[in-house]
């Protein structure tokens, strides 16, 4: 079997299509099965992966990604299980469902469930997805996981329980990505600079920064220590952060996320 199906092609099925082709997998290889179907001629169009219409054909395909929203999970899974090859891999990025509830609704069947979490900056190939294998899953079926997701940025694998704390960190840490630079350009509009100036000096000096600490090899504390001469302008900030309590801040709001995600997971 050489097939992929992707069962849900909103935005992050739609940037694992995207990666895939990037990273060399033929697109008429990949089927999608979409309920909007406005939206799945759109994605056929654009990328050129075939449309499948029908639960009773999903036979057949070497692994099928699980794209719905996790309310719909279970149903789907029981829907499409008695159709599933004994040698497909199913891989769900289904946030907060945990592995044993797809495998309960496989219905007994021994098929190797993968759970993934990703996050946004899978849409521009950037992104950052951990992997669990469940009680199936082989050292082969991992993987594939790992090939298949690689076109959308970096893929690690993790213990299933840990999950909700890779939701915290990367899961949801675009978002105080995009925070920080709200913050950071309404400072800089304050301090007089025009709203665009701002936005530009604050999404260059974030990008640089970030491609600085993924390419020179050196720990996040080294940089900030040569970027900070000792009371300058750097350090004045840094005392003000420190003294607000940065560090707390963020150990609280990671903490709140991860147990929200423990509850989701609970629904």
């Amino acid at each position: 079997m050489s097939q992929i199906l992707i069962i849900g092609a909103g935005a992050m099925g739609e940037a694992i299509i995207a990666g895939l082709i990037k990273s060399g997998t033929v697109p008429s290889s990949i089927s999608i099965l979409e309920k909007r179907q406005e939206r799945s001629k759109e994605i056929c169009a654009q990328y050129g992966v075939c449309e499948l219409s029908d639960t009773e054909a999903v036979s057949g395909f070497a692994a099928i990604f699980l794209i719905v929203k996790p309310q719909d999970l279970a149903s789907t899974v029981a829907e499409i299980s008695d159709q599933i090859s004994a040698e497909t891999v199913l891989i769900s990025l289904a946030a907060g469902k945990k592995i044993a509830g797809i495998e309960s609704a496989l219905k007994g069947k021994k098929i190797p469930v993968i759970r993934v979490m990703p996050n946004t900056p899978a849409l521009v190939g950037e992104g950052m997805a951990a992997i669990s294998g469940g009680t199936h899953c082989s050292e082969k079926d991992l993987a594939l996981a790992e090939q298949l997701l690689n076109g959308t940025g970096k893929v690690i694998r993790v213990d299933e329980h840990l999950q909700d704390a890779v939701t915290a960190l990367s899961g949801s840490g675009p978002a105080y990505f995009f925070l920080i630079i709200e913050a950071m350009v309404a400072a800089g509009i304050e301090l007089g600079l025009t709203p665009e100036d701002a936005h530009q000096l604050s999404i260059q000096t974030i990008y640089g920064a970030a491609t600085m600490l993924r390419d020179s090899g050196k720990t996040p504390t080294t940089l900030r220590e040569n970027v900070t001469s000792p009371n300058g302008t750097t350090a004045a900030a840094l005392k003000t952060l420190n003294e607000r309590g940065i560090h707390e801040i963020f150990s609280a709001a990671l903490l709140a996320a991860r147990d929200r995600s423990r509850e989701l997971a609970q629904g």
